[in-house]
């Protein structure tokens, strides 16, 4: 975010992190001062405390500022009472992505989520993201948490079948490249489709003896039959059937 904003014609005027390896590097790549001390007094316009969520409380009470300056966090799953007292001008500024390092994302279209103490907040906030060029909603708190919710089923789940089905296609000898054509397959449809009206599969069919075949085949891992059990048997829920009992 950090670099893009940079790209995008934001003066960044100072990075703070616990460590120099990758503050001092963030920072040279955006002409900016990089501290290990969260203490602002150049008249910065906004600061964003971007870290893990359960490190937030205890960062934003670091940080010292002029009662003006927005300060706002990129957690989905927490709201504006997470702001100490005397952080008064304070927001949300929430992507709906995954980043990882060393991996350039695309701001273009990608939604963010605002949430702000006032309306002027909320505008400049909105003005940020917009010069990001990004689509810009504002939400509330519980909205933003069930978005994250979903979001952690729709990515972080996801990924997470995606590396059980890498180490399934390795078991038969296979690279993971052969299961792209259907992955992406599967995703277009979803959103072209509807994910509800694109479901295939033994558990869609209730083609219990396949099923059990791959409990079966599953022998090797305890705990990837106990995934492909409950998948299976909520699969089959949803489509108004009955799941055998015995898988």
């Amino acid at each position: 975010m950090c670099r893009q904003l940079h790209s995008d014609g934001f003066s960044i005027k100072k990075i703070v992190s616990a460590t120099g390896l990758r503050g001092e590097s963030l920072a040279r790549s955006c002409n900016a001062e990089w501290s290990q001390t969260a203490e602002f007094n150049n008249g910065e316009d906004l600061i964003i405390a971007a870290v893990p969520d359960d490190r937030l409380p205890g960062i934003l009470q670091k940080i010292k500022c002029p009662g003006k300056t927005i300060v706002v966090h990129t957690a989905g799953s927490i709201g504006l009472d997470v702001f100490p007292p005397s952080i008064i001008n304070r927001g949300v500024f929430y992507p709906l992505q995954t980043f990882s390092e060393n991996r350039l994302v695309s701001f273009r279209e990608l939604p963010f989520f605002l949430e702000a103490s006032d309306e002027s907040v909320l505008q400049t906030l909105r003005k940020v993201a917009l010069q990001l060029g990004a689509k810009v909603y504002v939400t509330s708190t519980e909205q933003r948490k069930m978005l994250h919710l979903a979001a952690v089923f729709a990515c972080n789940f996801t990924n997470h079948m995606l590396s059980a089905g890498k180490t399934i296609s390795g078991k038969a000898g296979f690279s993971f490249d052969v299961l792209k054509p259907l992955i992406n397959e599967t995703i277009i449809k979803a959103f072209e489709n509807g994910p509800e009206n694109s479901q295939t599969g033994p558990a869609y069919r209730n083609d219990t003896g396949t099923i059990k075949r791959h409990i079966d085949l599953l022998s090797f891992s305890p705990e990837l039959q106990g995934i492909y059990r409950e998948i299976t048997r909520s699969i089959i829920k949803n489509y108004n059937n009955d799941p055998d009992d015995q898988l």
